[in-house]
């Protein structure tokens, strides 16, 4: 019997595999569909928060060889522009290349890795069997939006406005010194598009908004992306793929008795920064150890170890999602952030390792503005919705 079997070898994946290893898990065990190295569509930003993860799981070199992204350009709703360098700089990695290497360190840490694709789940009280064969004292479900582990738990997925719809590809990187471009949309509010040069030549570039109940076509993704980013010439991306976002404001239960969720599986994409493998990495960690420290009571340590280090900065994150519903307090913080330089170092980072947002939200907006869900925070989240007033409205693509 296996200690702990994780299934997806992303990053939250790979995160739980070397945080059951810390945690003393002898047999660790980590299942994925694919071979490694694979392709998966993402945004590959990897931000300076996720590396401080990797950092306590030992694992190094995971953005050797990418130069560092020092700037960011944020365009608002309204037009008006806002760059300067972050606080911390950030990189844009390939999944291919990032992931490869997270599932190196991995099995370097004595993980076994296997393709496997998991399509039952049977909960024992004593064990987990997947597909009639395998057996664990714990499991963590790290498989994506479409988590298997999740659907066995009784979770559906995400409904909408609580799932965005994103395609990227890549694209020759523009001229210029590099940095991280994002346009948000007045049109189909919430939605933005993205420009993350790589260092290779290449940027990923891509387009993303939250689902409102009526399908979207690969057409008009590709529209938007191009209405919005007129320097880039839709001839020359290449590596279109699109992918759903599961956002935060709709997680299920983080597990029950043996079985936990990490990363995606979880619904812990960002509803106000649009991003992802933070969360992934963090939580992957997080469900190792418990996985480890006390298999039977796993989802009980678990959701403990997620209140402690999460809670508050989900809770924050999804008022400021809420917030930013209104398009003009986007205008107000981009036009806040162009004037006055305090607005203007809040506006180039949330503080992802507490959570906490500055009192004033024009004082408060994420790095990589994406899509917003339009969940309502709590009551005192929302006091912070009457500091600023509105502007003028102005529309762009």
């Amino acid at each position: 019997m296996w200690d702990v079997v994780v299934v997806g070898a992303g990053p939250a994946g790979a995160a739980a595999a070397l945080g059951a290893r810390r945690a003393g898990a002898a047999r660790v065990l980590l299942l994925d569909r694919s071979d490694f190295p694979r392709d998966k569509a993402c945004g590959d930003g990897i931000a300076a928060h996720a590396l401080d993860v990797l950092d306590e799981l030992g694992v190094t070199g995971a953005v050797d060889g990418y130069p560092p992204l020092p700037a960011l350009r944020l365009v608002a709703p309204g037009g008006g522009t806002v760059a300067r360098p972050l606080p911390r700089p950030a990189y844009t990695v390939p999944r291919q290349v990032f992931d490869a290497r997270l599932v190196a360190a991995a099995v370097a840490a004595g993980a076994e890795l296997r393709r496997h694709t998991v399509r039952r789940v049977e909960i024992a009280p004593d064990r987990v069997v997947l597909d009639g064969e395998l057996s664990a004292r714990a499991l963590v479900g790290a498989d994506g939006a479409g988590s298997v582990v999740r659907r066995a738990l009784g979770h559906p997925v995400n409904p909408d406005r609580h799932l965005a719809l994103a395609i990227r590809g890549y694209a020759p990187a523009p001229p210029g010194p590099p940095e991280q471009l994002i346009v948000t949309s007045a049109a189909r509010w919430p939605a933005y598009a993205w420009v993350f040069p790589i260092g290779d030549g290449r940027a990923n570039v891509g387009y993303g908004e939250v689902l409102r109940g009526e399908p979207l076509s690969r057409a008009h993704l590709l529209d938007r992306m191009a209405a919005l980013l007129p320097g880039v010439d839709p001839a020359t991306v290449t590596g279109l793929r699109a992918h759903h976002l599961p956002l935060s404001t709709h997680r299920p239960a983080p597990g029950r008795g043996r079985v936990v969720l990490a990363g995606d599986a979880l619904s812990l994409i960002n509803p106000f920064t649009g991003e992802g493998i933070f969360y992934a990495l963090r939580s992957g960690a997080l469900a190792g150890a418990a996985a480890t420290g006390s298999p039977a009571e796993a989802a009980r340590g678990y959701a403990a170890a997620l209140r402690a280090r999460l809670g508050t900065h989900l809770r924050h994150s999804s008022a400021a999602a809420w917030l930013a519903r209104r398009r003009w307090v986007v205008d107000a913080v981009v036009g806040a952030a162009g004037r006055d330089e305090p607005s203007r170092a809040a506006t180039s980072g949330v503080h992802v390792r507490t959570g906490r947002f500055a009192a004033r939200i024009s004082s408060a907006p994420a790095c990589r503005s994406g899509p917003t869900s339009s969940t309502r925070p709590s009551r005192t989240s929302a006091v912070a919705a009457r500091a600023g007033s509105k502007p003028s409205s102005r529309r762009r693509a």
